[in-house]
């Protein structure tokens, strides 16, 4: 692939611009918070933070919080009978990137995601925060990055993504000022930043308290990352490099790799046969070491499984989905031309039992990591092949069930240990925490799947019965479907973001 052709053609997922925005119908609103409160009675109570299930109890809400579990009804308020239904926290979606106008904030909560975090800083992700805090625009909690933050020549082109590029400690610490002069929550690292670079944008960061979150940069092992206090790291392209007996020699292949501006094919090229070296030299008293480092960290792991199985069975992986009817035309197209040209492009069909294998691998990294006590966090990389806003999140949670993790863990990993990442009343179903709630029609603890099957949805405290979630699934579809199929990408980064 040649740099005018990708420039010509974004890798980036499309979405619509947000001009649209005057063109196309808002989702419906949530059926408006009762004066009085609401009263949720006669429904099983999944709680992941305390491993408790309580059935027959209400659950009640005043405003946007909690305001009682398991006691009388009060006077006054509505009441909602759910009846043979469960109800845990709105769930997190720790790794995203904003796409479309009129499509990712309803798919979010119509699919009961009602925390998410941003990873690139994008523009319309702060637009869509502050009409959701004005109650303009139903949506989640939106935790926001900063713009990605890279070594200096970037993977990326600056034509296709707005980049911040160091290439030293001095300019690290400037980008990171600028991040958060901008209104970054948080500092997005990326993979090519150099070692001293790292050091002095991680000190920067921490020195105006805001958290660093994003890739492992390929000169810096996990260990010292974490040492360093880097919050999460995000995809499992670079755990495997400290777990395997050749770590020294695939270290120094790394420090070996030379990339031009925007050639991120080039890089994706390099680091796999190191990421299939060590998983061929995996050592599990390597493993542990790094992992119980991980664990005492409290270094967040988002493995994005979701992303790698799109990529890893890329050849396989089913891009005619009935979930691409919530996504713009040209979106579900650029999907295509990524699975073509980034993971497709000079991979033999004889490979594929290979990159199989990868993914076996990944799922087995998923388990060991969680056995280990490192926490885990529900994350999708929404722009990249097979990843859909909100449904995903389900998916995510089936792998990781696949991998090996009880489901209560799994549900964890996507409310729970979200919520203590990002330090938030939300989460839980408890007083005096945030009214996130997604209501079921069958039990996850049997089987995970069952997230799936919803029947209501409850975001800062506004509530959608069946029917209205069955409403703005039904207005985002017709919002995608009247996208034009020449609608301008989207600055989403591919499945590095």
């Amino acid at each position: 692939m040649t740099r005018s052709t990708v420039s010509r053609r974004s890798i980036m997922i499309a979405g619509a611009a947000a001009g649209l925005a005057g063109l196309l119908a808002e989702p419906a609103a949530a059926t408006p918070r009762s004066r009085h409160g609401t009263a949720f009675t006669n429904v099983t109570v999944i709680d992941p933070a305390t491993n408790r299930v309580t059935p027959n109890t209400t659950v009640t809400v005043h405003g946007d919080v909690i305001t009682d579990v398991g006691g009388r009804v009060p006077a006054g308020v509505r009441i909602v009978d759910l009846r043979g239904k469960f109800v845990i926290p709105g769930l997190a979606d720790m790794h995203t990137h904003a796409q479309a106008e009129g499509i990712d904030p309803g798919l979010y909560v119509a699919n009961g995601v009602t925390t998410v975090r941003d990873l690139a800083g994008a523009q319309l992700a702060h637009d869509w925060r502050a009409r959701i805090a004005a109650g303009t625009l139903l949506g989640p909690r939106y935790t926001i990055g900063s713009r990605i933050i890279d070594g200096l020549p970037s993977v990326w082109d600056p034509a296709w993504l707005d980049v911040v590029q160091v290439a030293d400690a001095p300019s690290a610490r400037a980008a990171v000022r600028e991040e958060i002069a901008r209104g970054a929550d948080f500092i997005k690292v990326y993979a090519r930043v150099p070692r001293e670079a790292y050091r002095a944008l991680v000190a920067e960061a921490h020195r105006h308290g805001v958290q660093v979150a994003g890739h492992g940069p390929d000169a810096v092992p996990l260990e010292e990352a974490a040492d360093l206090g880097q919050a999460s790291v995000e995809h499992l392209f670079w755990t495997p490099f400290e777990t395997s007996t050749q770590e020294r020699e695939i270290r120094a292949e790394i420090q070996r790799i030379r990339l031009g501006l925007g050639d991120y094919p080039g890089w994706f090229k390099a680091i796999h046969p190191l990421e299939w070296s060590a998983a061929h030299s995996y050592s599990p008293g390597k493993a542990g070491r790094l992992y119980a480092k991980l664990a005492r960290k409290r270094m967040r792991q988002v493995p994005t499984l979701a992303m790698h199985r799109g990529l890893d069975y890329a050849r396989t992986v089913n891009l005619d989905d009935p979930r691409n009817k919530y996504l713009p035309q040209s979106a579900v197209a650029e999907q295509e031309f990524a699975r073509q040209e980034l993971y497709l492009k000079d991979r033999l069909p004889s490979e594929d039992p290979e990159w199989a294998q990868m993914f076996e691998f990944r799922l087995r990294t998923v388990k060991h990591l969680h056995e280990a006590g490192v926490p885990l966090m529900t994350g999708t990389d929404t722009g990249t092949c097979a990843v859909w806003p909100g449904f995903s999140v389900h998916d995510e949670l089936e792998l990781f069930v696949t991998a090996g993790i009880p489901p209560m863990a799994a549900l964890q990993a996507s409310t729970s240990e979200p919520a203590a990442y990002l330090g938030t009343n939300t989460g839980r179903i408890a007083p005096n925490h945030k009214a996130d709630l997604a209501i079921l029609d069958a039990n996850p603890l049997h089987d995970i799947r069952n997230t799936q099957r919803l029947s209501g949805v409850v975001v800062n405290g506004q509530y959608l019965n069946e029917e209205a979630r069955q409403h703005l699934l039904a207005e985002i579809a017709e919002t995608a479907a009247k996208t034009p199929a020449t609608a301008k990408p989207g600055a989403c980064p591919c499945h590095t973001g």
